[in-house]
């Protein structure tokens, strides 16, 4: 079997992993697209009367969802690609620890593996039989202002700044294609409006959502940033301030 193209680099998403757990240490520290994520799940478990007796949660850094289900009586496994206390160090390219869980959940790490159908696959065969995966992370509508901006400061010559997404319709082959019973997927966009570009560029970067591609473009000179200054300013509204959307991607299905 052939392996998959390197898309993404390991140590790049490592890397960017650190940075936004060191960055998370701040009170103001923007987490938002997590937090939507985590009051997502909850709704659907409410919404499906689905109770789980145990439930392994990947990348939940803020240690929110795990709490919940912990207060209903569920026992949690945590893991992450990068551990921090508690938590279990995984790689969702290869088997998960344990199995026979009746959730997994993960949160905004499945978009930068390079096995996708491969880390899906690890999913479904944690879970025990009637057991549900729910997975989020940004999909292929997220950031189309900084993408702009991008290529603005990149001008003529254009680099890779912002890697590739999944949008609705692949995702929803992939469950298919992974065995999954009653695949579901949905999208849900949400508009952040920002006063500088640093001030976007802080928020990508303390929620793990920089580049990680193997083969990234090289950082931006002094006159390409003046370039993206401009490019923002062109953007605003009459507030001086630019609308950016995340887009996040759900993927769900069961295990019969």
């Amino acid at each position: 079997m052939a392996l998959p193209p390197t898309i993404f680099s390991p140590r790049r998403r490592l890397a960017v992993r650190r940075r936004l757990h060191r960055m998370q240490q701040s009170p103001d520290a923007a987490r938002y697209l997590l937090d939507d994520m985590t009051e997502d799940v909850i709704e659907r478990l409410d919404f499906l009367r689905h109770e789980p007796k145990s439930a392994l949660v990947i990348g939940d850094w803020t240690g929110t969802l795990a709490q919940t289900l912990d207060a209903r009586g569920v026992e949690v496994d945590r893991a992450d690609p990068l551990p921090v206390s508690g938590e279990q160090a995984i790689d969702e390219e290869q088997p998960l620890p344990g199995g026979g869980f009746q959730l997994v959940t993960s949160f905004g790490t499945l978009d930068t593996v390079n096995d996708l159908p491969g880390a899906l696959l690890h999913l479904r065969a944690a879970l025990a039989p009637g057991g549900l995966m729910i997975a989020s992370f940004a999909g292929a509508g997220s950031l189309p202002a900084l993408r702009e901006i991008m290529a603005a400061a990149d001008a003529e010559r254009p680099a890779p700044r912002l890697h590739p997404m999944v949008d609705v319709r692949a995702g929803g082959q992939l469950l298919q294609r992974c065995g999954f019973d009653d695949p579901v997927i949905d999208s849900r966009s949400l508009s952040v409006r920002f006063g500088s570009l640093a001030s976007l560029v802080a928020d990508v970067r303390a929620q793990g959502q920089q580049n990680v591609l193997a083969k990234h473009g090289p950082a931006l000179g002094k006159a390409a940033h003046a370039r993206a200054l401009d490019a923002f300013d062109e953007l605003a509204d009459e507030q001086g301030r630019v609308t950016e959307t995340f887009e996040i991607l759900t993927l769900s299905g069961w295990r019969r």
